[in-house]
C-alpha cells in the first residue's frame, strides 16, 4: 500500500515565507481552492506539526503556495545545513519579515537550480576559500582573486558574467525592496549562489555582487557583524577599482564632472568611486566631505546621473537551453526537476537573458 503524501511543517513555513505571506492569506487562498472554510488558526498548528496535511488539504496548500506537492513534502533547509551561510548587504530598514521572505527565496533557488545542474552534467566552480589571517587585508585577499581569475588590472566589464565564468549561479529576481541588493550563499560541496535585486542600479548592484563575493571567499562561520561588512567593502573596493590601475585617474583631479566620466569606465557609483579617492589618498578627509556634500545638494544621493547597462545572468539559461536541445527535455519535465509549476518556471528560468 502506498503511502499517502504528508507535508513537512517546516517546509510549509519556509514556501509562505518565500511568498511573502501571512498565514491568514494562506488560509484565504486554500479557502478559496477549497470552496470550504479554512482558518487561520488551522495553519499555523500545520506549521507547528501538530495537524498531519496530506490530501485536499495538501492540494490546497500547494495552490495557496505555488508550489507543487512533492516540494511540501520534501525537508526543509534548516540554518546553515544544505544552503550554507548566507551573507547579504542591508540597509537598517529592512525588517526580519522581509530579510526571511528573501533568505527562502535564495533557498529555494538553491533547490531549484542544483538538480538542473545535475541533470546537465558536471558544472566545476573555480571559487576557493581564503581565510583572513590576521596580517592579512581584504585588498590582498580581492587581489588574489582577481590573479586565481585571470582578470589582470583593469575595469570589469560584466560582473555577472565574472562570477558565472567562475562556475558560481547568479538568479535575478525582483526582491521587492529596495533596502537590499543582493544575497549570498556557498553551500559545502555545492556551488556558489548569488541571488540580485533587479530593480538596484547597475552601479550598485555590481558593487553588492563584489561585497558578496568578498562574504563568500572571506568569511565562514557566522557573523554579520560591523567589522566583516567593512571587510566585504574593503574587498568589494579592491575588486572593482584595483588602487594601482586607479590612482594616477583619481589623483588627476576629482570633482563631480570627474567622476560622472570615471563612473562609466569603472563601472562604479559615483559615491563608491569618491570613497575610493579617498582610501588610495587622491582626496583629503575634508575635500571628501565636501564633494560629499556637494553631491548631497545636486541630488545624487539618491539618483546619480550615467547610467550603466543593466548585467544579465544567462548560466542557468544556457544549461535549460541545452538540457532541451541535446536531450529533448521539455518544460514540463525541467519545471517538475526544479520543483517549479511550468508558468512560473518559464518565467523564472527560460525568458531570454537580454544585454
Amino acid at each position: 500500500m502506498i503511502e499517502p503524501l504528508v507535508a513537512e511543517p517546516g517546509m510549509l513555513i519556509q514556501a509562505r515565507e518565500s511568498r511573502g505571506l501571512r498565514q491568514n492569506e494562506v488560509a484565504l487562498a486554500m479557502s478559496k481552492h477549497l470552496g470550504t472554510t479554512v482558518s487561520q488558526a488551522y495553519v499555523s498548528k500545520a506549521e507547528a506539526g501538530r495537524v498531519s496535511v496530506s490530501g485536499e488539504r495538501l492540494e490546497a496548500f500547494s495552490a495557496a503556495l505555488g508550489y507543487p506537492v512533492a516540494v511540501l513534502c520534501d525537508a526543509p533547509d534548516a540554518e546553515g545545513v544544505g544552503i550554507g551561510l548566507i551573507h547579504h548587504r542591508k540597509r537598517a530598514s529592512l525588517g526580519a519579515p522581509a530579510l526571511r521572505r528573501i533568505h527562502n527565496q535564495l533557498k529555494f533557488g538553491r533547490r531549484q537550480t542544483t538538480p538542473l545542474l545535475a541533470a546537465a552534467g558536471d558544472h566545476p566552480h573555480r571559487f576557493l576559500r581564503h581565510e583572513l589571517a590576521e596580517d592579512e587585508s581584504p585588498e590582498e585577499i580581492a587581489q588574489l582573486v582577481r590573479r586565481e581569475w585571470s582578470l589582470g588590472a583593469g575595469p570589469i566589464p560584466d560582473m555577472v558574467a565574472v562570477l558565472e565564468t567562475a562556475g558560481a549561479v547568479v538568479l535575478l529576481r525582483d526582491l521587492d525592496t529596495r533596502e537590499l541588493d543582493a544575497v549570498s550563499a556557498w553551500p559545502d560541496e555545492g556551488t556558489p549562489l548569488f541571488l540580485l535585486n533587479v530593480t538596484a542600479p547597475t552601479d550598485r548592484a555590481r558593487f553588492s555582487l563584489a561585497h558578496e563575493l568578498g562574504h563568500v571567499i572571506m568569511h565562514h562561520v557566522p557573523g554579520g557583524t560591523t567589522v566583516q561588512e567593512k571587510q566585504a567593502d574593503m574587498f568589494a573596493s579592491e575588486f572593482l577599482m584595483p588602487a594601482r590601475s586607479i590612482r594616477e585617474q583619481l589623483r588627476q583631479g576629482v570633482d563631480v564632472n570627474r567622476l560622472m566620466q570615471l563612473k562609466s569606465v569603472w563601472g562604479t557609483s559615483m559615491a563608491a568611486l569618491a570613497r575610493r579617492a579617498l582610501d588610495v589618498n587622491a582626496l583629503s578627509d575634508w575635500q571628501y566631505r565636501n564633494l560629499v556634500v556637494e553631491m548631497s545638494m545636486l541630488g545624487y544621493k539618491t539618483n546619480e546621473p550615467v547610467s550603466i547597462r543593466p548585467e544579465r545572468a544567462s548560466k542557468i539559461y544556457g544549461v535549460l537551453q541545452a538540457l532541451m536541445r541535446d536531450r529533448d527535455a521539455t518544460v514540463e519535465e525541467l519545471a517538475a526537476t526544479a520543483g517549479l509549476f511550468p508558468d512560473e518556471f518559464q518565467q523564472l528560468y527560460l525568458a531570454t537573458p537580454s544585454h
